[in-house]
Formats: structure tokens, sequence, C-alpha cells
């Protein structure tokens, strides 16, 4: 008994942690859950914080996990796999096809300049050249950190920034499949042609076979046997796993066959709950453990204490800072775009995070790259990530006020042109009666001053495997109920009604369905009580209508009669001509009922500001209330909404401050996106939905009208200047 308590006082905690697996997976858990949260509000990526946890946490820190622990390995080589499957599958191909040539030209300067850079850098340490070209394409390549960042201060669509998220496509695609040859070749010194040809060929037919066939089989696949989410869902797994096996087999690391089938299935999935699924799996579990477990095998003793080592880190890190803004400097020879757009470029492609990490972790397993290097990648990531953040939250300001894009208007085929001179049409879905009169009142109210307008009550009973089912008899009567009573609300107001009792397969699907088919402009919904926001509009019918539906979803929590309001502010994150839409539909409202708009635009300033500060900040809101002026005017409102814009710490704190003397609140819908990075993005809107009181109004877009307004905000492509007054509308009348 003494032998056996003397033995569990002794015993490595590293030890005990690997016997129980359990425990081990609740410190994982409470890791990825605190360490992000912890790091986010310091200014520093979550990501950040996994690996230095994972430091901590390893031989280097507090010996509390064993780095040859099957517990940790499994998940983590499956969230290496995952790690590249998001970043093909968050590649913003869209961005890369509005300036196709000019996102190429960057894409081969920034990827020139930083492995010329990096392989010489590495060549003087005597690393050998398959070595040190793989650690110069890996520099090479960048991860788009700020991404939520620069969307949210609604730069996102300035030309200069376009192409530098399409880049990534070029950038992110050679510094995969030089690692494949890299460590196929192996460590040997120079290349071996006869390894080198083979292997090769064998690469370009099975990326080609991986971009064709993929995605060809997934539409066919979804075209035979229906497109269900849960369908997608698997699809999309399959590939991931399919892709994998397939470079095994021809003698390729599994990660490029994870970015690749990222890639092949990015528009066969396209936008939508499915897309957002499948990054969550891999973004809350399985990215987390492998950025936990490659903290693990840092040895920051052995890097503290050889000079070496510094000195390489030292190097490489000039090299890439050095090579990163060589390439920007010549983008700006060739496209001659200023020096804050440069400025802001470079520091958009300095993170090195997603693809740096994964190559280098494949290096050291296959022995192509030493501890050395894996010691100097986590110090680089580390200040990359941190460095290009900082330059990017002042640059991305300086662009927003110098790269203004001119409100244009976009161009209407003749079929959106004469649905314009048609009848407005809302479909106002029927459910709870509790809420169903404060739905008519608001449908009515938008209506007032359109002329032929009509009102289109919605019932949906779900399908049953019977037509004469009891349960289903039950519905069509409790529906046919609610229609008579919203017939009626609807006269009330003077409107014309239509009401539509309808037998589908699921709510959602019987909403956009029918929408579509009634030619509607717009869907007003209701989603209840304060409590359990996100419960009840994400994962639920309203999240599904608002991915789906092909025209606008207003989705509404009404704590009083609409008819009663009379102040409403609209506060918007973007100055761009596409977010102005929340900007029309509280104008309709307010001319309804006689109503004061306010737009409030945030200013996001910081604590302890200089004299000099303050008074760039002043300009700064200047220049802010000028352009939103701007916008607004070309709306040609015969009662223009008042506009506020006000410095603060806090965005979020601002409106709700201000919102305590509204009625009413319009705020945009914006889906929560996952940026390339492989954490979520954490939205405003949400934020205020779940603690204003007063009445609210979401407004969601249809993610085909964004699309098709892309090419005239980014302010170079010219658009024409007939008919701008009613451009909002327009994207409001598609039917």
């Amino acid at each position: 008994m003494e032998l056996t308590s003397q033995f569990l006082v002794t015993e490595p905690t590293a030890q005990v942690m690997g016997e129980e697996p359990i425990v081990t997976f609740a410190v994982l858990v409470v890791v990825i859950l605190v360490v992000p949260i912890l790091f986010e509000r310091l200014k520093l990526p979550g990501l950040i914080g996994l690996v230095f946890s994972g430091v901590l946490l390893g031989p280097s820190g507090w010996n509390l996990f064993d780095t040859q622990s099957q517990i940790i390995n499994l998940p983590s080589d499956i969230g290496l796999l995952y790690l590249m499957f998001v970043s093909g599958l968050e590649v913003e191909i869209k961005h890369f096809r509005r300036c196709k040539q000019r996102s190429l030209g960057f894409g081969i300067l920034t990827f020139s300049f930083s492995l010329v850079m990096g392989t010489l850098a590495a060549q003087t340490f005597h690393l050998g050249w398959n070595a040190s070209i793989l650690i110069g394409s890996l520099l090479a390549s960048y991860t788009l950190l700020a991404y939520p960042m620069i969307t949210r201060l609604g730069v996102v669509n300035n030309e200069a920034i376009t192409i530098t998220m399409g880049a990534t496509i070029f950038t992110n695609v050679s510094a995969v499949l030089i690692l494949a040859v890299c460590v196929a070749t192996g460590n040997t010194g120079l290349f071996s042609f006869t390894q080198l040809i083979p292997l090769l060929l064998k690469l370009i037919l099975y990326t080609t076979i991986i971009l064709v066939v993929f995605p060809w089989g997934g539409k066919e696949f979804f075209r035979r046997f229906g497109d269900e989410d849960g369908n997608k869902f698997l699809f999309a797994l399959l590939a991931l796993f399919l892709a994998a096996v397939g470079a095994q087999f021809i003698g390729v690391e599994t990660i490029v066959g994870a970015f690749l089938a990222g890639l092949a299935v990015n528009e066969a999935l396209g936008e939508g709950p499915v897309r957002e699924k499948v990054v969550f799996i891999g973004t809350v579990l399985f990215i987390p453990i492998f950025l936990i477990n490659f903290g693990l095998m840092i040895d920051l003793t052995a890097f503290m204490s050889t000079i070496d080592t510094l000195q390489l880190t030292l190097v490489l890190l000039v090299s890439l800072i050095f090579g990163k803004f060589m390439a920007v400097l010549f983008t700006k020879v060739l496209y001659h775009y200023n020096w804050s757009e440069i400025l802001a470029m470079w520091s958009l492609s300095l993170p090195q995070m997603g693809t740096t990490l994964a190559g280098t972790l494949v290096g050291y397993r296959a022995g192509l790259l030493p501890q050395s290097i894996l010691n100097t990648v986590c110090v680089i990531t580390f200040i990359t990530s941190i460095l290009g953040i900082w330059i990017t939250r002042h640059t991305a300001l300086a662009v927003e006020t110098t790269a203004v894009p001119e409100p244009k208007a976009p161009i209407l085929s003749d079929q959106q042109t004469e649905e314009k001179h048609n009848p407005w049409t809302i479909v106002v879905p029927v459910y709870n009666p509790q809420t169903q009169q404060y739905l008519i009142e608001i449908a009515g109210l938008l209506l007032a001053n359109q002329p032929k307008g009509k009102i289109v009550p919605l019932a949906i009973a779900t399908a049953a495997a019977q037509m004469d089912a009891p349960h289903l008899e039950a519905s069509l009567v409790r529906s046919e109920r609610l229609l008579a009573k919203a017939t009626a609300q609807s006269r009330l107001l003077g409107v014309e009604a239509e009401p539509l009792l309808r037998i589908d397969d699921a709510f959602a699907l019987g909403i956009t369905r029918a929408a579509r088919e009634q030619k509607a402009n717009l869907i007003i919904m209701g989603w209840g009580k304060r409590t359990g926001f996100k419960a009840r509009l994400f994962g639920n019918v309203i999240d599904h209508v608002l991915w789906a539906s092909h025209c606008p979803v207003a989705v509404t929590r009404l704590m009083d009669s609409p008819k009663k309001i009379q102040r409403i502010l609209v506060p918007l994150e973007n100055l761009t001509p596409s977010s102005l839409l929340p900007v029309q539909f509280a104008q309709m409202l307010a001319e309804a009922n006689q109503a004061q708009v306010t737009v409030l635009n945030v200013c996001i300033s910081e604590s302890h500001r200089s004299h000099r500060n303050r008074r760039s900040s002043s300009q700064k809101i200047a220049a802010r209330r000028s352009h939103l002026a701007l916008l607004i005017s070309q709306l040609g409102l015969s009662n223009p909404p008042e506009i506020q814009v006000i410095p603060h710490e806090n965005a979020t704190q601002a409106i709700l401050q201000a919102a305590r003397l509204y009625d009413l609140v319009v705020l945009p819908f914006i889906p929560n996106r996952t940026n390339p990075s492989g954490l979520a993005v954490s939205d405003v809107t949400t934020q205020l939905a779940g603690e204003l009181t007063c009445s609210i109004v979401m407004l969601g877009e249809p993610q085909q009208s964004k699309t098709q307004t892309l090419p005239y905000l980014s302010g170079r492509v010219k658009a024409p200047e007939k008919d701008q007054r009613s451009w909002v509308l327009r994207a409001l009348h598609k039917g």
C-alpha cells in the first residue's frame, strides 16, 4: 500500500492524464471555451491563445499533456485536415472573380517575393534546398485574420482589399502544391527530376479530378437524390476524406487533398446553413485541438537557450515583412493605389496562421524540418498575427475615408425593370395568434403608399404520409381560422389580402416556395419574446428562410402596435450603398406614421487620446457624416432622415444607449460568417437583438442580390447614372 501511494505521487501528471481520456477532454473543452475569449478581450487573436495554451500545458510548461497521447493526436490529426479543408472552403472565390487579373497579379508578386526571401534566409542557416523552399513557400501564404474587422468597417469592397482577399487562392494553392512536392521528394538536397516529373504528372491529374469531378458529382447527387441539409453535410465530409485518401494513394500529404476538397465543394455547397454547420463542426472542436497540440510540440527551453534559433527567427521574420512590403510596392506601381490602400494590403498579407502552421507540422513530421523551425514558426505566427491586425486596424480606417466608393446603381435587366412597376406583394406567415395582428399591421403600413399592393397571409400545414391523417386535419382547421382572422385584419387596414393555405414538407420550405410563387417583394415574420434569441433565430425556421429566400426578409419583435411608432433608429455599421436597405425600409414605415427616422453610425474611438488624435477623430466624424449624407441623398427621399455620427469605444453600447429614446430599431441581418482562420465572428446585430428592449425589425437580404451589386461597390466600375434614386427600392422589388 505504501509503495502504491509513493508511485501515485511520483507518477508524471502527463501519464495520469493520458490514462484518463474524460479528464483530458474536460481540460481541452475548458481551454477551448475560455482561452479564446480571454485573448479576444485583450484584442489578440483567439487562435494564438490556443497555441499559447498548448505551450503552457505541454512539456515546456505544466506538462499536463503527453505529446504522444492518442487521445489528443487523433482529434488533432482530424483538426489538421479540417483546418486545410476550411481554408479551401472559405476561400472567397467571388472576390477573385471580381478582379481576376489584379488578384492574380498581386498573388504572384506577394508569393514570389516572400518565397525568394524566405528561401534565401533559410539557406543562410544551411537547412537544405527542399527545407528552404518549403519554408519560403509557407511564409509566402497568409491568413486573413483581419477579415471580420474590414467587414465591420465597410471596406471589404474596396478594390485593393478585394484583390488581397482574392490573391489568397493563388498563394494558398501554390504553398500547398509546393509542400506536396517538397515532402514527397524528401530531404535529399536538390530535387531529383526522376522523382519530380512523375510526381508532378500525378499531382496535376489528381488536382484536376478533385476540382472537376467532385463538384460535378455533388451537383448530380443533389439533383438525383435531393439537396437536403443532411445530404449536403455528408457529401462535404465524404469529399474531405476521399480527397485525403486519394492524396495518400499518389504519395502526397493528406492536407493537400483536404485543401483541394475545400475548393471543390466551395461552390457546390454555396452560401447557406449547411456550409455554416460544416465549418462549425471543425472550428468548435477539431481545429482548436490541433492548435493546442501544435503548442504542445514547442520546446521553449531549446528556443531560448540557442542563439542560432533566435537568429533564425529574426532573419525569417525580417525576410517575411520585407518580402510582403516589396510586393505591395510593386503593386502600387502597377495599379496606382494610394498609400492607405497599400499599407492595408501589406498588413492583411502579414499574418501567418492556417496554411503555415499545418504545412510546418507536416514538414516536421516528415523529417524535413527540424525542431528549431517548429519553434520559429510559432513565434513568427504570434508576432505577424498581432502586428498584422494592429496595422490593419489603423490603416483600414484610412482606407474607409480616402477610398470611399461612390454610390452607383446596379444595372437592371429588362425583366427587373418591368417588375419595378408591378404592385407590391408582402407575404406574412401566420402561426402565432399573439403576434399575427402586429405583423399584418406593419405589412399594411408598408403598403400604405403602394398602389394596388397586397398582403398574402400564409399558413403552412406540414405534410403527412396520408392526407386524411387526424393531425393534418387539425392543422388545416387551425390554419383556416388564422387566415380568416388575418384577412379580416387586412380589410380593416384597407389593404387587399389574398390568404394562402399550403401543405408542404417543412415550414421554411413552404414559406420560401410560396413567396417565390407569389413573386413576393418582402416576407415579414416574427420571432416572439426576447429570451432565447439565438435558439429562436439561428438554426431554425427563420434561419432557413433568411438563407433560402429570393427577396428581403423582415424578422420582427414588436412590443406594441406598429401604428404607435413615432421614432425609428437605423444603426449602420458599413457606409456602403448595399447597407441602405434598412434606411429605405424605415422610411417607408415613417411615411405611413408621420414618424422620424434617425440614421446612426458609431465611429470607434480610443480612450486617452492626444489633442492631435482628437482633432483627427473630429475630421473623421465630419467625413463620415458627409459621406453618409451623400449616400442617403441618392435615395431621393422627400423627408430625409436625421444623421448622427458619434464617437464611442464600443459600438454595441453606443447603440443601446441611443436606442432608449426610440420606439423601433431597424437592424441589418448579417449572418455569422466564419473567417478563413477558422473562428466564428461575433455580430453586433446579434448582440443588439439580445439586449434591446424596444421593438426590433431585422432586415435580411438574399445572397444573390448582394452578389449582383458587388461590381458597383468598389467605386472603380462605372455604373449608369440613370434613375439612381430608386436603386435600393429595386432590391426590394426583386421578384
